[in-house]
């Protein structure tokens, strides 16, 4: 089974999950621009080459000085995170903040073969100040697996289609949850999904793409606020919206003890 990684290298006050700024959200299907600080805790994570830095992955605060990305997106590279990031070809918009990592912590058993395990943390070197812009985004119970079809969106800087163009403004895009059951059928994608991700989409017509990696699949919650169900991981070498070739995500919630474990160890 073919399979690309999607990661893209190129030259509280305020409690968790609430946008100050709620995203304009509904089943329609279609990748779109997103409202302003709708999604206030998304992160871009960059790598410096040269004297600059570029977006590589995406990535989700899930506290004041905690971020959630994919294994695969770290390297031995030089990296900040930028938080409050609306438009990526806008230098110091305000209410972003770009902050060096203190600490990178990449699951212990990351396999990048297999892509098993594919999670990490970047504890950053100062706690962020919660505001309209930056906000941490609320973790699942842990084990908690969503319904097929529960509707979920990814939001990313990533290639608006296969081969296309990066992104400018962040994107999000409806990608409803496939069952384990589907997406493990031999025309889907196999054994190589386990029960320790989340598929979502397929439709042949929305997904993540290159430079979405490491960012989250945002699913609400009955009272209105949103988990990070999904890090983004990997997708069809064939293209990024393939039919029955839906986007693979790390299950978060199969990884809580793990992040508990981490974020309380540093």
């Amino acid at each position: 089974m073919k399979f690309v990684i999607l990661a893209l290298f190129v030259a509280g006050a305020y409690g968790c999950g609430l946008p100050t700024f709620p995203p304009i959200v509904s089943r329609v299907v279609g990748g779109d621009d997103v409202r302003q600080g709708s999604w206030p805790w998304q992160a871009s994570l960059q790598y410096k080459s040269g004297s600059n830095f570029y977006h590589t992955c995406g990535g989700t605060l899930i506290s004041r000085d905690w971020v959630l990305t994919a294994a695969h997106c770290i390297g031995s590279r030089t990296y900040r995170v930028y938080l409050g990031k609306h438009s990526m070809d806008t230098d110091n918009e305000s209410g972003s903040i770009a902050i060096s990592p203190a600490k990178i912590v990449v699951h212990p058993n990351w396999d990048s073969y297999r892509i098993l395990n594919d999670i990490a943390l970047i504890k950053l070197s100062t706690p962020v100040t919660i505001s309209d812009n930056i906000m941490p985004a609320c973790l699942p119970d842990s084990g908690v697996t969503l319904p097929h079809d529960a509707p979920c969106y990814v939001t990313g800087w990533g290639r608006l289609w296969t081969g296309g163009p990066i992104a400018d403004i962040l994107q999000q895009a409806l990608l409803p949850v496939v069952s384990h059951s589907t997406c493990s059928r031999s025309d889907w994608w196999g054994s190589l999904v386990t029960t320790n991700m989340i598929c979502a989409g397929g439709d042949g017509q929305l997904a993540s793409c290159n430079g979405d990696s490491g960012g989250p699949l945002n699913c609400q919650n009955p009272d209105g606020s949103w988990d990070v169900h999904g890090v983004v991981s990997f997708g069809s070498s064939m293209g990024c919206n393939y039919y029955k070739k839906p986007s693979v995500f790390t299950k978060v919630s199969a990884y809580i003890s793990w992040m508990n474990n981490v974020m309380t160890s540093y």
